[in-house]
């Protein structure tokens, strides 16, 4: 039992998620070094996550590296940092492995080199000596080296150097320079330069020198191709591919290149240096094949051919994953990649090779040995990959934590009830249940599942009781009880139905059931398929299950479904609502035909939205009017089947809007979008101008007045008035136009017009399509003269300090009419701004001027007036004003009530110098309610007595000095409350 029980103790360390296997965060990659950096350090990175940490060993060409014993070599984490760093010794292929308890993975191989470039070795080099026209070869002699090469040649000294053209080519496959065609201006020293890439050295050859043979020319001959490229060249998926190809012959040769198969190049190719270089990127398998060199002159031709192969490194198409496996079950791991050529496999568990001939890892009855990383390795001449996985293997007693039976199971008369039994158990478990202390057995009705699952069909309240499920393998047995309860059925006894209503109106959606009092039952309501949750205000969900609809609106139209759930059983009751509203707005107003007064319109009809259009009502709007006004039209009623009609009665020549309505027995709709701005056509003027009238102005004048015609009411351009006007007794009129459409007065002047002469005056109108109709004749009067005459018997006298009174006696005759007298007024000629006036009608004599200072002069005087202006005035007479009554108001006021007699007392008020003196009190009193309504009474003395009236209201009482000056200020207002009457009364 003790291992069984270690054994367990490991399957919960795996399998809950304490132990995983090293897994790569970062694996090394290839390193080229340059040698004049040894003495830096190069780190080879290796990282993994894992539980417990994984710790590292490397290896160098396949041997383990003991870095206990290495002084350059150390481990920083998981890299490997080699110090002091020996070209010999430090070259190679390294490793790295991480592992910890579960097990160990391989890292992919990395390559450590060192690049470096030696020198030419010093010696002279031989002249080369050519015969013009002949072609020649001048070698390089590249010095060992490590890392890519670049090569030039100068010509004679540094920094002139050769330039490529169609006779001379520098060939970068082996560093010499071709020249097609040897020119006497080629004569000179060559020197060739090596350059490494990595480590950005640079070194010179000896110079060789090109000189002339003096034995001839040398004749023309056919190409001879000296640069080419192999048979077979290899070539890495998505690389650059470069073939050289060049020529030596007389004269140059011309280089072309063409594919075996016909086929043109794509655009991707590039020909360089005089076609003599051909670049493929990004190499693709379309691009495999043959291809050829041609080299050509007018000698003859010469041809290089060969061919480019398609490599690619393993790329894995298909891997394994992290498994888990109960001992003795079986294991299969499959890993597929692909690659050219086909990859091969091998397959390591914890770092070490085992014996398995493809990409299939089988293995039929596992053990706990067996456990495990485990690598699928594919490898071809180009690459290696690798993929890791953990194989756990596990094993148990059955164990039902997290899967236990539901203590208690509540399942509806007459369905199948499902109980699981399901265990955690390495091995699988086998499975017994019980009912109660009774092995349960199987029949047509109650059926046992190869993984346990018991299933009772159609229950019945006998089925109820205490299940017990029992699971036991090699290791141990477990058990799991739950109890099942038979509920009787839920029914909904009062569902939703299918109902019409109003835009507005609220309603409530039922929603009753009848279930087993042992059931919890839930209510949720759906509307179109998405569920109605809380916040919305228009619905509110009710604790009996009901559901109210507060103020529908047309989007609330729908399927609503009750969904009734419990702990065995779920129910629903559908019920189609149906909201009409008034309709929708119609669209695409337009105005087909327009004249001076009509507009045709049409129109497209909007939604009826649950109730057919009935009519439709048409608005229009003008920049004369305030807002929108209801229009005539012919049909007069437009009912919901026409989408035209005629809008009459228009003014002419005004810019119209217009929208439509459509009304059903809901109610009316929203109004249309707005038409285009449509004017009317223009039409002679037919209204007149109104108010005609006129009189006054100056002397020798006709003053003629009337109200112009509205812009709206003009019916066209150039719109004006025509002015008639004839003396009483003529028969011919005078005729006077004006263009101006806002005008609203004229005036006639001539010398011949007697004063207050009547006339007979009329207005038209006028506009670019003709003249509109006259006003009706009226009788007005031409320009009067300021009457003659002054007033006489003019005298005044000061009623209070604000206030004079003016007397003075009227005009006897006079030829002028007088319409009435204006008194003028002022405290001296210094202060301009005190001067005021009052007119009085003609019938007048008197007036009194208020709102004056008091105890101050003022100078009066009085004249007759007309419509002409003012007459002569009289000489002023002046009068002083009283003095102004006291500014104290009564002070300290204090009153008693009994019944509805009411006692008033104050402290009396003294006058000051510049004060008129106090003659008595003026005692004001009134009802809140009624504020309007003021009753007065006066005292000699600083009391009074009043009796209120018997009302249910609050009085309101104020006192007032009385003096020659006036009445003074109030006292703050006396507030008796109706309580206090009552309060008194009830003693």
């Amino acid at each position: 039992m003790v291992q069984w029980y270690i054994l367990f103790i490991l399957f919960c360390l795996f399998v809950l998620g304490s132990y995983h296997g090293p897994r790569w965060r970062m694996e090394p990659g290839d390193l080229f070094i340059p040698v004049d950096s040894i003495e830096e350090e190069a780190t080879l990175t290796c990282d993994a996550k894992g539980i417990p940490p994984p710790q590292y060993r490397w290896s160098l060409n396949g041997t383990l590296i003991n870095l206990g014993l290495d002084r350059r070599r150390r481990l920083s984490g998981g890299n490997l940092i080699i110090s002091s760093l020996d070209r010999y010794q430090d070259v190679g292929m390294y490793q790295c492995m991480a592992y910890n308890t579960v097990g160990a993975i391989l890292s992919r191989r990395a390559s450590l080199q060192f690049a470096y470039l030696d020198h030419f070795k010093v010696h002279t080099r031989s002249a080369v000596s050519v015969r013009e026209g002949q072609g020649v070869v001048l070698l390089c002699g590249t010095p060992t080296s490590s890392g890519d090469l670049t090569y030039a040649w100068v010509f004679n000294e540094y920094p002139y150097f050769v330039q490529q053209d169609n006779r001379r080519f520098v060939s970068q496959q082996t560093g010499n320079l071709y020249i097609a065609k040897v020119e006497p201006s080629d004569v000179g020293n060559y020197t060739c330069v090596v350059m490494n890439s990595i480590t950005k050295g640079k070194v010179h050859s000896s110079p060789t020198s090109l000189i002339l043979r003096t034995d001839g020319v040398m004749g023309e001959y056919e190409p001879k191709i000296e640069v080419n490229f192999p048979d077979n060249v290899p070539a890495a998926k998505g690389s650059t591919v470069t073939l050289e190809c060049f020529a030596l012959g007389n004269p140059v040769p011309e280089i072309t290149w063409k594919r075996a198969n016909g086929v043109p190049f794509p655009s991707k190719v590039k020909m360089k240096y005089s076609n003599a270089v051909l670049e493929i990127p990004s190499f693709q398998q379309d691009d495999t094949g043959g291809y050829e060199c041609v080299a050509e002159n007018k000698m003859g031709k010469n041809t290089a051919t060969g061919r480019l192969a398609f490599y690619a490194k393993p790329q894995w198409i298909q891997a394994m994953k992290d498994t888990a496996l109960a001992i003795e079950e079986r294991l299969y791991w499959e890993c597929r990649a692909n690659g050219k050529p086909k990859p091969s496999y091998t397959w390591l568990k914890n770092g070490q090779q085992i014996h398995v001939e493809d990409g299939v890892l089988s293995v039929s009855a596992l053990t706990l040995s067996d456990a495990g990383m485990y690598q699928c390795v594919a490898e071809n001449k180009h690459g290696v990959i690798y993929f890791a996985a953990e194989l756990m293997v596990l094993a148990s007693p059955p164990d039902f934590t997290g899967n236990i039976l539901r203590a208690l199971l509540k399942a509806k008369a007459g369905t199948t009830v499902t109980l699981e039994c399901k265990p955690q158990a390495y091995p699988i478990a086998s499975i017994l249940w019980k009912k109660g202390n009774l092995p349960i057995h199987t029949n047509d009705r109650i059926t046992l599942s190869p993984d346990g699952t018991l299933r009772l069909a159609n229950v019945s309240k006998s089925d109820a009781g205490s299940y017990t499920c029992f699971a036991r393998n090699r290791f141990g047995m477990s058990s799991t009880t739950g109890r099942l309860l038979v509920t009787d059925p839920t029914r909904i006894t009062q569902g939703p139905v299918d109902m019409e209503i109003i835009v507005g109106e609220s309603i409530v959606l039922p929603c009753q059931v009848a279930s087993d009092p042992v059931l919890d039952v839930s209510f949720s309501w759906a509307f179109n398929g998405q569920l109605i949750a809380k916040g919305d205000s228009h619905f509110e969900l009710r604790t009996a299950g009901d559901l109210m609809i507060r103020n529908i609106q047309l989007y609330h139209a729908g399927k609503y479904i009750c969904v009734v759930d419990t702990d065995v059983e779920s129910l629903s009751a559908v019920a189609v609502l149906i909201v009409k509203g008034p309709p929708s707005p119609p669209d695409s107003v337009t105005v087909e035909e327009v004249t001076d007064s009509t507009a045709q319109l049409a129109w497209s009809p909007g939604r009826d939205n649950g109730s057919p259009i009935t009519n439709y009502l048409i608005q229009t709007r003008t920049p004369f009017t305030v807002g929108w006004q209801r229009v005539n039209t012919v049909p007069e009623i437009i009912d919901g089947n026409t989408l035209t009609a005629t809008v009459v009665d228009l003014n002419a020549w005004v810019e119209y809007e217009f929208r439509v309505l459509a009304k059903n027995s809901v109610g009316v709709g929203e109004p249309s979008p707005v038409s285009v701005k449509t004017r009317t056509e223009d039409a002679v003027p037919d209204a007149a101008p109104g108010d005609v009238g006129g009189g006054g102005g100056s002397r020798s004048e006709l003053v003629i007045t009337w109200e112009p015609v509205p812009e709206e009411l003009q019916n066209g351009e150039s719109f004006g008035y025509i002015i008639a006007f004839r003396a009483f007794g003529e028969v011919s009129w005078t005729h006077v136009a004006t263009s101006a459409p806002g005008a609203s007065r004229y005036v006639y002047r001539n010398d011949s017009i007697a004063p207050f002469s009547p006339f007979h005056v009329k207005v038209g109108t006028y506009n670019s399509k003709g003249q509109g109709p006259f006003s009706p004749v009226v009788t007005i009067y031409s320009a009067e003269i300021e009457p003659s005459g002054m007033p006489a018997g003019v005298w005044a006298r000061s009623v209070s300090a604000s206030e004079i009174e003016v007397n003075w006696q009227a005009l006897s005759f006079t030829p002028e009419r007088v319409l009435g007298y204006e008194v003028v007024y002022w405290e001296d000629d210094t202060k301009p701004e005190t001067m005021g006036k009052v007119r009085v009608p003609w019938n007048q004599t008197s007036v009194t001027v208020s709102g004056l200072e008091g105890n101050t002069q003022y100078f009066l005087t009085v004249s007759a007036f007309n419509t002409a202006g003012t007459g002569p005035f009289l000489p002023a007479i002046n009068v002083t004003t009283k003095k102004p009554p006291p500014a104290q108001p009564p002070l300290n006021v204090e009153w008693t009530l009994i019944g509805s007699q009411l006692s008033l007392y104050w402290e009396p008020v003294v006058a000051m110098e510049s004060e008129s003196e106090v003659t008595g009190y003026q005692v004001s009193f009134t009802l809140r309610q009624r504020h309007k309504e003021v009753n007065t009474l006066t005292t000699a003395n600083s009391t009074a007595e009043l009796t209120l009236p018997e009302e249910e209201d609050d009085y309101i009482i104020h006192i007032q000095t009385l003096s020659e000056g006036g009445l003074g200020p109030a006292s703050d207002p006396i507030r008796v409350h109706q309580l206090s009457k009552l309060a008194v009364d009830g003693l």
